[in-house]
């Protein structure tokens, strides 16, 4: 006989009926029904797009410039090759250009271009045939990037400055109104480096490790002179003296002194007939161990 606790409608122990299998309350769903719902997701605004006039751009080397110190930053280190030597009669071919900066050692631009020309007197010593200066090319577009150049330079450098700059306020090219500095006669290398008073560019090269590959054409010439700047630490007060004012300078010396003359980077017969001369600032000219006498430079008034 069954009794009360065999009963499996009823719960042990007590006498309240037991719900049946599919009368079982589900737990987790009553927990969900005492929890109060979530709230509905805020939805995020989209942003608003930039007007083009207020858009933010990308800072750029001229928006925080760096500050520079005082001295001669920027060097246009420049040379020219040509159909001869005189620019009354000649025409300037090719303009090569390097934008140096200075307390960087550094190449910041440079640019090569050829100028049209009918005929080439001095090709045998630079190389470039004149129907190839009729070819077509951009240099007009070279020319205003030249000129772009010269306009960020505080000083222009030429090895023989007094022969490229002639050519300069002739024909397309600019006038160049900026200081000019000479590699050749103005600047002093230092005597460690055992360089001839006057040195060429292929001696300056090569006294500092610099590899001669080419020649006589502008833009190379612009490159060894300033792979030599990059590696001179002596560079800066080198410029400095070098921006000094200049004149031309005759030595008073006997035939038999001659060798001081030569010693001390004088020339015989340039640009002065019958004597020893050189341009010197005032300083350069108190230091020298013979007497001087300032003369009229025909370079510079003709």
């Amino acid at each position: 006989m069954a009794t009360a606790g065999d009963d499996p409608s009823r719960n042990p122990g007590t006498d309240s009926p037991s719900p049946s299998g599919w009368e079982q309350t589900d737990l987790l769903a009553l927990v969900s029904a005492m929890e109060p719902p979530a709230p509905a997701p805020i939805p995020t605004p989209e942003p608003a797009p930039t007007p083009p006039s207020e858009a933010i751009a990308a800072p750029g080397p001229e928006s925080c410039p760096e500050p520079e110190a005082p001295g001669l930053q920027r060097l246009l280190i420049l040379d020219t090759e040509t159909t001869g030597l005189d620019s009354e009669q000649h025409h300037c071919i090719e303009v090569g250009a390097i934008l140096f900066d200075v307390p960087h050692r550094a190449v910041l631009s440079q640019v090569s271009f050829l100028l049209p020309c009918q005929a080439n007197a001095a090709e045998a010593v630079n190389g470039i045939a004149a129907a190839v200066t009729q070819r077509p090319q951009p240099w007009q577009a070279a020319l205003q990037c030249f000129e772009a150049m010269l306009a960020a330079a505080d000083a222009v450098l030429a090895h023989n400055a007094a022969f490229d700059r002639q050519w300069f306020g002739q024909g397309v090219l600019p006038a160049i109104s900026k200081p000019w500095v000479c590699s050749m006669e103005d600047l002093r290398w230092p005597a460690d480096r055992h360089l001839r008073a006057n040195p060429s560019v292929r001696d300056l090269a090569l006294a500092y490790g610099v590899p001669v590959w080419a020649a006589h054409r502008a833009l190379t010439d612009c490159i060894y002179l300033a792979q030599v700047f990059e590696r001179c630490p002596e560079l800066e007060p080198m410029l400095q003296a070098g921006l000094e004012p200049r004149r031309l300078y005759r030595a008073r010396l006997s035939y038999d002194e001659r060798h001081k003359a030569r010693e001390a980077g004088f020339r015989w017969n340039e640009p002065i007939n019958g004597a020893w001369s050189r341009r010197l600032s005032e300083r350069e000219a108190s230091l020298l161990p013979f007497p001087v006498v300032a003369v009229e430079d025909q370079r510079r008034t003709a």
